[in-house]
């Protein structure tokens, strides 16, 4: 029987290759997303709608066990505290925040029952350090880490391991929307932009949702069985500076 993977927001970025991936290495993977995609077995979810995320994920139990979530759905905002209204500031946490919160409550009772289970966390560098216009995303993807560690105290002795990764800035459709929003306002060419995000980076390049999914990957499977309550950085050595 294969091992059977949860992912929320499978159908594009980061969860379309960790999605891949999975699929390539023998995994039985449900996509749970609000756009449609022809990778693994999609489930139509808001992920928001609590009801809604643990009646898709309590069907998917009855086939057999859950090994592997990943909590991949979210969005973006741009803001300082101030220029982030309570409906912005509700809208990122709906998705960032109570999304995951849906995914891991729904999981937890049946890798509780077959005393395994990894579950992984998409946060951000932004649970490590600040950035600039990010009040809102900051603090979601802060929520997150804290998530991932006292999910892991609470669930260790029933051999269930939660982690959160920290990508830094990666090259997905999600990236070149953000710079061609940027482009559009500041009248800014696209490539220059491309170069100076490059640029920052220690390594000297944007990092690739493959190489996350290669993370995502090695968290989920047995290889990493003693890693549980962890922050794992792929960033190209950004918060090391």
């Amino acid at each position: 029987m294969k091992k059977v993977c949860v992912v929320t927001g499978g159908s594009s970025g980061i969860g379309l290759s960790i999605v891949k991936l999975f699929l390539a290495k023998q995994y039985q993977v449900f996509n749970l997303d609000i756009s449609p995609s022809d990778f693994g077995e999609f489930c139509q979810c808001d992920i928001t709608q609590v009801s809604q995320v643990s009646q898709i994920i309590n069907d998917i139990a009855k086939q057999g066990a859950i090994d592997v979530l990943v909590s991949n759905a979210g969005i973006h905002f741009s803001g300082s505290i101030e220029n982030t209204s309570e409906d912005e500031l509700e809208r990122v946490f709906n998705i960032n925040v109570k999304g995951a919160y849906a995914a891991v409550k729904a999981v937890l009772p049946v890798m509780r029952a077959q005393k395994n289970g990894a579950i992984i966390l998409m946060a951000s560098d932004q649970a490590l350090i600040a950035k600039n216009n990010s009040f809102a995303y900051n603090l979601s993807k802060a929520a997150l880490a804290s998530m991932a560690k006292t999910t892991a105290l609470d669930y260790a002795q029933f051999n269930i391991r939660a982690n959160a990764v920290c990508p830094g800035t990666i090259e997905t459709p999600l990236y070149h929307q953000a710079i061609d929003r940027y482009c559009e306002k500041s009248g800014t060419n696209k490539a220059e932009v491309h170069a100076e995000e490059a640029a920052l980076q220690p390594l000297g390049r944007l990092g690739q949702a493959e190489e996350v999914a290669e993370l995502v990957y090695f968290l989920g499977s047995d290889k990493a069985k003693f890693i549980t309550g962890s922050l794992q950085v792929i960033d190209g050595g950004y918060t090391a500076q």
